[in-house]
This record gives C-alpha cells, structure tokens and sequence, in this order.
C-alpha cells in the first residue's frame, strides 16, 4: 500500500475531472507530478506541485490550476483540506481512516510492506568490490561491498531481477607480484632466509599459503627459475587468496550469484570480439594521442595505437585499446567484460568502484553506450574513503595484512550488523569516518542503537502484553478496531510508516541505500519519541486496561516493527529482539 501513489492517481483523476469540465487544455503531461509529504509537517499531510508544473503548458496562472483542484479534490472523502499555498502549491490533509488503514497494511503485509513491482522484473547486473585477488579485503572493500550488496537488495525490494557479481583481477601484473611474494613464503616455510623487496606482499596472510603450497609440492620449486614455476603458483595463489574473500564476504554476510575472471577473457578471443564489434560500428582506429594536460596517465604513448572513439559516447578523450607493442592496455579486458554484460541482456548496469577510479567513469560509460547502442545504462557508484577511529586515534594498520587495516579488523571489533549499518549512514560518495568506540554507544547519536533499540523495544511491548493476557497475533492486530488510533501523536507515527513505500521507491529509482538507513533512523525516532509521551499521557502507553485498545495500540508499534525489520533486511542487517 503506497498511499503517496494513492493520492497521486487521485490528483491526476481531478486533472482528468479538469480537463473534461474545460477548466484545463488537452494534452498536458502529467509526468512530473508529485504527491509527496510537506517540507513543514504544520502545512498538511501531503503536498502536491501540479498546479505548479502544468501552468506553463496551460497557460494557466498556478494559483487559478490549484484553486480549482482543491475544489475538485475536497469532493473525495479521503481529503479533508486542500489549502493552496506560496505561488500554487496544494496542501491537502487526509481523513485518520487513512492514516490508520496504513497501520493494518503494514502489519498484514508484514516483511513485504513497501515492496514494489517498479523494476517490472528488469534484470539489473551489480558489480561490487571486485578487489584484486592478492590479499583480504580491507576497510576501502569493506564499504564498497556492504553499499553494492544493499543496492543489491534494495533493487530486489523494488522488482528488479538482481544479479550480483564480482569480477576477479586475475589478468594483469598483479598476480604475478602475488606468485613471487608466495614462492618467497615458500621458501620461508622451507627455513630459508627471505626478504621483500618493494612491490611484493609482505602481510602475514601469505605464511600459511606457502605452508601450504610447501605441503603440496614438497621442495619441488626450490632452486628453480621463475619460468618454472610462476604459472602453477600464480593459479595456486589466486586460488586462495579467492577462497580468503569469499570468507571475508562470509564475514560480513555478503553472497555473490557470480564470479567473473578476467583471466577467462584472454586467449580466448573475447577481448578480440569485443573491439572488432566497436570496429564494426566505426569506433576503432589507428591513431597518436595528443599528449595529456598536467600528471600523464600510464597508458599515454606518445605513438600509433589502436584507439577507442570514446569521445562519440561522452568520453573527454579517445582511449588506447592496444599498445604499439600489440600488448592490451588495461581498458582493453574491461571493455570485453562489459561486452559480455550486454550480450547476457541486462537491462541496466551497475558498477560500484572505490573512489580512485573515478577517472574511470567516463571511458567505461563510452564503452557501455557504443557496445549496446546507447540502450543499456551503466551507472557507476563511486565509494568514498573511510577514515577509522579508536580511543580518538587513527586505528592502526594490520599486521597481518601488512599495510592496511582489514575487513576482518572491523567486524571483529563490532560485529557484521553495525559494520554495515554504519557503512550506510553516509552516502555513497561521501567521506565516512568510523570510530569504533561510538558505533559501540548505547546513545541517539548512535544510529545503529537508536534503531536497533526501537525494534526491541516493539519487541518488548509484544512480550508483556502477551505475559498480561493479551493476544497480539499479526492475525488479531490487523483486524483490531483502529479508529481508537485517534490521537495526534498516534497519527504522526502512522504518517511516517506511510512514507516507508514511497521513500523505498525513490530509493531505489536513485540507486541510494542510505536513503534506507537515514529512514529508519527518523521512524525510529518517531516511536521512541511516542514511547517517552506515554510515560505522561497514559492513553498512549501501547499497553491499557482494555484488551481491545490494547490491540489497537500495538498493530501501531508493530507496523512499525514490520518496517524496521523490512528496512534493516535491505541493508542485511538482524533486527535485534532484545538489547
């Protein structure tokens, strides 16, 4: 029930009523018309910017559109006042029934209140951490994989067809660095003396690889040359270092549909088919790049290349696609497995990168939009650094990641729930600092408590009513008499478990989980608020003499349980019973 999309049609049904009386022209669209709830609570329930957005196709002064639809709205028994408000705005205020017909909604839908069929099943590819497989997942990970997979969840919330994905680094240089620093803790394993030299990886998570890798091929490799070994070790290596993430992504309760190799599009004539389809439409040529303003990228050759026409899609330069060696640049492997995406007939893409790939955006939009015939978008989420805090000093780096701190650093510390929750009070591609004494507070400024607490406490509520006798079934509490819901404050509660339908809408149209965790802070509010109300008004404590009023009184805080519990899922959050 999304009684915002309710009042909605209503409005354009009057529009419609309008139109056929003669007081509005044909024709007009009424695409960006809203109904949404007032910036002032004290201005109505509802507002809506009709009168305001259709003026100018009508030719219409806005205040003269809205008179005359406050006139034909105030004919529905669901709207009490329409006021017309500043140049044409519309307040309108709705009869309580409405109010409390939301609370019954909310608790007979139960976990599926505000799910929606926007995303008409629409099959949606995203793709987040996607970390290169040479060690754990850290902090930077950590965020970019708890945003990826909310959005994940919140466009399944909404009727997407979600495919989550992670595309392993197992092409470039990198998993070469990975074998060597292996065959040292190999060597180490076997008593020799090692160092590590910059560029390999010195973290503790390696000694146990090549214990591993000693038990398995005894002294085999020692004393032989790189070209002996590397291969064999490097499929090795990235084995376990993938078998390390996906514990890490255990960890923190993250599960891909699907692992992607970059390694599987080499030798295999997919980067070939990739380019020869953009060659195909007129986008691939030999060329010199003129050379770049200020720090030049590492892929600048100042000689003849192949060269993307990036700069018909959007792009602010042409892009290498192949060195003057015939080696594949970078962009080469990203293009063919995006390739790939298009021809496994997504309807939408989505990328989630760490904030240092942001000179990536463009190009790989460019490729998307050649690729598919601009049909396909690809929205890339960049995510912010996060700064971690304890004892009001910068947490110190990992030792046994070696330079950084770990995914496991952090749930270890406070656990998966407040991770992620946390990692969600900012939006994306804003800076977030994570100090772990605070998210640990039992406080209002701590979010994940704040709404946690409110979940228990409904839980509670629950709990000692049945203790005292009194059913509170989902059964028994949607069919209770909710006309007994008639205070103000009750009302302001309902109002805001109204806007969870709309608000997940919008959230999920944006591609912004945070919307989510912002939400439940403020419904939490609204509860812990109404809860404190009743300690001086005993008509709005949850729990009366009368069974009956009883009843009615808790569907209020159960809707609101529903909601949280709803809200909380998306962000892969456990609603807590008990605190």
């Amino acid at each position: 029930m999304n009684l915002f999309a309710e009042i909605r049609t209503l409005v354009v049904e009057k529009l419609n009523a309008m139109v056929a009386a003669g007081q509005l022209p044909e024709g007009l669209d009424y695409a960006n018309v809203a109904v949404e709830p007032p910036r002032d609570a004290a201005h109505g329930d509802m507002a809506t910017n009709a009168a305001m957005v259709l003026a100018k196709s009508a030719k219409m002064k806005p205040r003269d559109i809205a008179d005359a639809l406050a006139a034909h709205l105030t004919e529905d028994a669901r709207i009490t006042t329409a006021e017309v408000a500043g140049p044409g705005f519309l307040n309108l205020r709705l009869d309580a029934s409405k109010w409390q017909g939301v609370v019954a909604a909310a608790v007979k839908a139960g976990s599926d209140f505000g799910r929606s069929t926007m995303g008409e099943d629409k099959k949606v590819n995203v793709e987040y951490v996607s970390a290169n497989p040479t060690g754990p997942l850290h902090v930077g990970h950590t965020r970019g994989a708890v945003f990826g997979d909310a959005l994940a969840s919140l466009l399944d919330f909404v009727g997407f067809d979600v495919t989550r994905e992670y595309y392993i680094n197992d092409g470039g240089a990198q998993v070469d660095v990975l074998a060597r620093s292996v065959y040292l803790r190999y060597q180490e394993a076997h008593g020799q003396e090692v160092a590590f030299e910059d560029g390999t990886y010195p973290g503790e998570y390696l000694i146990e690889v090549g214990q591993e890798l000693k038990d398995k091929m005894g002294d085999a490799y020692l004393g032989q040359s790189e070209d002996v070994w590397l291969v064999e070790i490097r499929e090795f290596a990235t084995a376990k270092m993938m078998d390390l993430i996906r514990e890490d992504l255990a960890a923190l309760g993250v599960k891909m549909d699907n692992f992607y190799s970059e390694k599987s599009l080499y030798g295999t004539g997919l980067i070939e088919k990739a380019l020869n389809a953009l060659e195909s439409k007129g986008l691939i040529y030999e060329g010199v790049l003129e050379p770049p303003k200020g720090k030049k990228p590492e892929d600048w050759e100042p000689r003849e290349q192949t060269l993307f026409k990036s700069t018909e899609h959007g792009d602010d330069v042409d892009r290498p696609v192949k060195k003057s060696d015939g080696a594949w640049t970078y962009f080469a492997p990203d293009i063919a497995y995006h390739y790939d995406k298009v021809q496994r007939n997504y309807d939408a893409l989505i990328d989630v990168f760490g904030a240092d790939h942001g000179g990536y955006v463009k190009r790989m939009k460019a490729a998307v939009s050649a690729l598919s015939d601009g049909k396909i978008p690809l929205d890339i989420k960049l995510t912010q650094l996060v700064k971690l805090w304890k004892n009001g000093e910068p947490f110190k780096m990992s030792k046994r990641a070696g330079n950084f701190v770990t995914l496991r650093d952090v749930v270890e510390q406070v656990g998966p729930d407040v991770t992620r929750f946390v990692m969600l009070t900012r939006k994306n591609d804003a800076p977030l600092d994570f100090d772990f004494d605070k998210v640990l507070e039992s406080s209002k400024e701590n979010p994940v408590f704040y709404v946690q607490y409110a979940h228990a406490r409904v839980c509670s509520v629950l709990r000692k009513a049945t203790e005292a006798g009194i059913d509170v079934s989902d059964a028994t509490l949607m069919a209770a008499d909710l006309t007994k819901l008639d205070h103000e404050a009750e009302i302001t509660v309902a109002k805001k478990i109204a806007e969870w339908p709309r608000l997940v809408e919008i959230a999920g149209r944006t591609n912004e989980p945070h919307r989510v965790a912002f939400y439940l802070y403020e419904l939490a509010s609204e509860l812990h608020s109404h809860y404190k109300k009743g300690d001086e008004l005993t008509e709005l404590r949850f729990v009366q003499d009368d069974p009956a009023t009883s009843q009615a009184k808790i569907a209020l805080a159960r809707a609101v349980a529903v909601v949280i519990s709803a809200g909380l899922g998306i962000l892969g959050v456990t609603p807590a019973q008990e605190m």
